[in-house]
């Protein structure tokens, strides 16, 4: 392609198809290289980040997915009337479809992506396999599942263990192991399902299911021109539903002799669908050293959500370069031209709880911020005050560290997330923390079965000492914010009395415990405080800064410890150097009186009830299932805890129900 004709797909302002993190993440390097953008928004995202920092944004009038980043004219309207001439559609939603990438092209616009062919490709998993075949790339065994399909003969010829996989779309979604032939019926309807809502296509097919491979990928990054390179591997075998929460490059056990070989064959699966710009080549390696197995998984024709890593190792900017080949430009370098620097780990931060299945949270996220060391990149799509909904992933931000060995950066991003000041949400936060902590994670032992083999902790355990720690701070914080709010007398010293007086007191709340801080000026300067009957201590506080989330230096028996501290209401949310304590202070928080009822099976999340199972009066066993929900595009089971007899039914098809609110009521059977 001559510079002329270069010339001509000159991007001057691009609409990013797109939402949150990854959205703020194009913009990023667009506005860099001099190019305007044009945002497009659901009506939850009126307020985020993405929205205000984009030239020009366009309301696309829907809450969901479907009614807004999935609906192809509502964007390419949006584009017309904003004049973008390029359309980036980031990673999920549309970036995968090979009729959007057409429509954009035929509309007239610049297409940010590899070509629609190739999309349509390796869009369709079953016959991405076919092409790798062809091209002497390894695959597992698999067959498509349709209406002639029997699924036990096919589950049989390819052996136990094996995996539902829907054809389309990505991110664990529409997938099922299933381990024998009695699970096998509902696991390829509960796919089909996922499938069918999370992509529009319920297409899935059964394959042998290795249980402890690594996941590891290939970058791969082409031009129009023909060239194309492969940026090394990232693995990501650490996951949860079968969707990565830690990704690092290079992967730890690699050989340079497997490096290339896998290296290699990545480049020739792109080169077998004629690809351009960035993608990924996804492996699944048995075993270690050079005796290793490899298995094509699949392609994604898209960025990734955990692209990052391989730009620390590698510096190169790889939006930066989908721009650059979008307008014609040639990569300028080679595979000898590329090398690995150091080595990069990032960790996903969900809105999810580990303690309750990783089920997804939801809420205000009263407290974001980064700490000032150690240093770290975050990519994010929310800030403080952004609300976390039910409409869409619950993905918070990628926090990523590069360092000069492996073991340095998974220690410094630990450390990076143990001192993020959050608040408000449930996250898992303090599971990220003990993965990398791990030993077997530091020794390189991060097979896709480490979650069930290590068991890593899922939140911090939160001692007596802890709590009285975080009691004393939310305390002092509060008690010298209303002497600095005080209209009269505010010279005199906080907490001054001309006489002897009781102790004060504030009593708080903490997973359904009560304890109660007592304090009083000390003869010297501070306070005396003691929690319940528990000694008192001397107690400074050193330094203050207030503020939405206040920042408090307290010394305590000589030691100093750094504190924040976020008042929402009753509920005061504290972090320290041992982690974030949750309280709720007693005289300001309604009791509402509400009391359980016995039997009841509740919604796990907020979400919308796909099917009901059962009617009022129907005799249940342990473990069937009562309830099928959909939240944030995957589907939660509520089963019988035991066996009983239905004698209420609160719940239809179709509804829209709250996190614990009651769905089925089960009287448990008399074992007499």
């Amino acid at each position: 392609m001559s510079s002329d004709n270069a010339q001509q797909r000159r991007i001057g302002r691009l609409l990013v198809a797109n939402r949150g993190e990854i959205a703020r993440r194009i913009m990023r390097t667009a506005h860099d290289m001099g190019i305007d953008t044009v945002a497009v928004f659901a009506d939850g995202d009126a307020d985020a980040p993405f929205v205000r920092e984009a030239g020009r944004a366009v309301a696309l009038r829907g809450r969901t997915p479907a009614e807004s980043y999935l609906d192809v004219a509502k964007v390419l309207d949006a584009a017309r009337v904003t004049g973008a001439d390029a359309v980036h559609p980031g990673y999920g939603f549309l970036a995968e479809n090979a009729d959007f990438a057409r429509a954009v092209e035929a509309a007239g616009l610049t297409w940010v992506g590899p070509p629609p062919d190739a999309i349509a490709s390796m869009g369709d998993k079953l016959a991405a396999k076919k092409i790798m075949a062809e091209t002497i790339v390894p695959t597992l065994d698999s067959l498509e599942v349709d209406g002639t399909t029997d699924l036990a003969e096919a589950a049989n010829a390819i052996g136990y263990p094996v995996l539902i996989k829907a054809s389309a779309g990505g991110g664990g979604k529409g997938m099922r192991i299933v381990e024998s032939e009695s699970e096998l019926a509902d696991a390829v309807a509960g796919a089909q399902r996922e499938a069918t809502s999370a992509f529009g296509d319920g297409t899935v097919f059964v394959e042998k299911y290795l249980t402890a491979p690594r996941h590891v990928e290939i970058q791969v990054l082409g031009d129009r021109h023909g060239n194309l390179v492969h940026l090394f591997e990232r693995e990501c075998s650490i996951q949860r539903r079968h969707q990565k929460i830690i990704e690092e490059a290079p992967s730890p056990v690699l050989t340079e002799a497997l490096r290339a070989e896998m290296g290699a064959a990545a480049v020739a699966a792109a080169g077998a669908v004629g690809y351009h710009s960035a993608g990924t080549v996804e492996f699944l390696v048995d075993g270690e050293g050079d005796d290793a197995s490899f298995f094509f998984l699949e392609m994604n024709t898209r960025i990734q959500v955990e692209h990052p890593v391989t730009e620390e190792i590698t510096g190169v900017d790889l939006i930066r370069e989908q721009l650059r080949v979008a307008m014609g430009e040639p990569l300028g370098y080679g595979q000898e031209d590329l090398a690995i620097e150091g080595h990069s780990i990032e960790a996903r931060l969900y809105a999810e709880d580990p303690a309750n299945g990783f089920l997804p949270a939801i809420g205000t996220l009263h407290a974001f911020e980064l700490p000032e060391s150690p240093t770290c990149r975050l990519d994010t799509g929310v800030e403080t005050g952004s609300e976390v909904g039910v409409e869409f992933d619950p993905m918070l931000a990628k926090v990523i560290v590069h360092a000069p060995t492996r073991s340095e950066a998974a220690l410094r991003l630990a450390l990076v997330l143990e001192r993020m000041v959050l608040g408000g949400v449930t996250t898992n936060r303090d599971f990220l923390v003990a993965t990398l902590r791990t030993d077997a994670f530091l020794a390189g032992d991060t097979t896709t079965d480490f979650i069930e083999r290590i068991q890593p902790a899922v939140r911090v355990e939160q001692d007596a000492s802890m709590l009285a720690g975080a009691a004393r701070a939310a305390t002092l914080v509060a008690q010298a914010e209303r002497r600095a709010a005080a209209g009269e007398l505010h010279f005199m010293p906080s907490g001054y009395r001309n006489s002897v007086m009781p102790a004060e007191q504030q009593r708080f709340e903490h997973d359904g415990e009560e304890f109660c801080v007592h304090y009083r000026p000390s003869r010297a300067s501070g306070f005396e405080m003691w929690v319940d009957d528990g000694d008192p201590s001397t107690v400074h506080l050193v330094d203050h800064v207030p503020g939405s989330t206040a920042s408090a230096v307290i010394e305590t028996d000589g030691l100093r410890e750094t504190w924040h501290v976020t008042r929402v209401d009753a509920r005061v949310l504290v972090q320290g150097s041992a982690g974030a304590v949750d309280l709720v202070e007693v005289d300001r928080f309604p009791d509402l009186g509400a009391a359980d009822v016995a039997g009841a099976q509740v919604a796990p999340m907020p979400g919308q009830v796909l099917s009901v199972h059962v009617e009022q009066g129907d005799t249940v066993e342990a473990g069937q299932t009562l309830v099928i929900m959909e939240a944030m595009k995957m589907e939660h089971t509520v089963v019988a805890p035991a066996a009983g007899v239905v004698t209420e039914l609160r719940c239809a098809e179709g509804d829209q129900v709250d996190n614990g609110q009651v769905l089925v009521v089960v009287e448990e059977a008399d074992e007499g």
